[in-house]
This record gives structure tokens, sequence and C-alpha cells, in this order.
């Protein structure tokens, strides 16, 4: 599902890219470098408003799909962790002999 899902989302990127790259330029930017020409040979007065709308909505699809992977796929979702006590202990010191006892040596 998640394959599928991923999938969904490159073609709409290329779809994206389409509406994006078909669009009559709003500002000078860099068409002025390439003479008008794409203005010229791609488009028509109306189609201004199906490219935007177009890329609005390929936009909000591509989030609306982001979203989906990550609940459907289950190696993305937060795992809940079930709380259980940490048990710290301290340091175990060397058992002390009393002061009065002498101190024992292994025999030899």
């Amino acid at each position: 599902m998640t394959t599928f899902l991923v999938v969904l989302i490159l073609i709409a990127c290329v779809v994206l890219g389409f509406f994006i790259l078909v669009q009559k330029p709003k500002g000078g930017g860099l068409s002025g470098a390439f003479g008008s020409l794409g203005s010229q040979v791609m488009g028509v007065q109306k189609s201004g408003d199906v490219m935007e709308k177009g890329t609005w909505y390929t936009m909000a699809i591509i989030g609306i799909l982001s979203i989906v992977v990550v609940f459907v796929n289950p190696a993305v979702t937060p795992r809940q962790e079930v709380a259980e006590p940490v048990q710290q202990s301290a340091p175990q010191q060397p058992a002390q002999q009393p002061a009065g006892t002498p101190a024992t040596t292994p025999a030899q």
C-alpha cells in the first residue's frame, strides 16, 4: 500500500511540474531572456485560470497523500512504548570489615 501511495505522489509531482512549466509567467523573470517564445507557442488567454487551479489542486493532492503515507506505513508511525519503572541500583561497595578485626591474608 505504501509503495502504491508513493507512486501516486511521484505521478502527482510530475503533473505539478507540467502545470508549473506550462503556465504563462506573470512577472518578468526569465521570460524576457527567452524572448517570450513560450507564451507565443503555448497557451490561450483563459487557460491561465485552469492551470493555476490545477497547480493548487495538485499541490493539495501531494500534501494529502504525504500525510496518508505517514499514517499507513507502520514503520513511520510512532510506537507506543510501555512505561516500565526503571530500577537503578546504587553501586555495590565491597563489604568493609569492622575496625577491630585484622585483615586476613591468603595462606601460602
